[in-house]
């Protein structure tokens, strides 16, 4: 049976995921790029994000198998890079959106946490906790510089042109590279985000999640 606290893991995941893809195309849209809306994903509306796998049955088995990360992804948003003034700024800027949405909402949740002004009961606050943890290794996770991750849009924008052609060639492996990574090099992922994981959840929720 799915306890209630691996419930509201996934519970908070759906929202952390959606917003985070919301704002991606939110801030390609005031960059110049129309191409979210006019797909129909410029909405926090949660259906059009869902991706079947990523979004509802991975997460599910995570919390079946009593895993200590729940984890999960939306649909991309769709963007044309050429839609923008400055195609480089326009995807770094667009790939620092998702982070910082959920880095910003787990300071918000940890803020409402340790600082609220009204009295919740356990489940609530407990909601709150996870909410945060949730965005938190998200936007730590999304940072790591390999493609099609955040991080790589970020690291492309600031490399120097020529550089940054050849960085971004390793896109089309980069879903080979991730599983190679959380197969063979796990602990090391972990040892490198965990500490920074930490530094949020201290930060904003006065605890470490390790």
């Amino acid at each position: 049976m799915i306890s209630l606290t691996r419930l509201m893991f996934f519970i908070a995941l759906v929202p952390s995921v959606v917003i985070h893809e919301y704002f991606h195309g939110r801030v390609a849209e005031l960059m110049g790029d129309k191409t979210a809306r006019l797909a129909g994903r410029l909405t926090l509306n949660p259906i059009p994000h869902i991706d079947l796998f990523g979004t509802i049955i991975l997460p599910l088995l995570l919390v079946i198998s009593g895993s200590p990360i729940v984890f999960g992804w939306a649909k991309p948003v769709p963007i044309n890079p050429y839609n923008f003034k400055e195609p480089r700024k326009g995807m770094m800027y667009t790939g620092i959106a998702g982070p910082a949405s959920n880095l910003t909402m787990a300071a918000a949740a940890g803020f409402v946490f340790r600082f609220g002004l009204f009295s919740y009961t356990p489940i609530i606050e407990n909601f709150l906790i996870y909410f945060a943890l949730i965005n938190i290794v998200l936007g730590v996770f999304n940072l790591v510089p390999v493609p099609p991750l955040d991080g790589s849009r970020i690291v492309s924008g600031l490399l120097p042109y020529e550089l940054a052609k050849k960085y971004d060639r390793f896109e089309q492996y980069g879903m080979g590279i991730l599983m190679v990574i959380f197969i063979f090099f796990n602990d090391i992922l972990w040892a490198i985000i965990g500490p920074v994981i930490n530094f949020f959840s201290h930060l904003f929720l006065g605890q470490y999640l390790f």
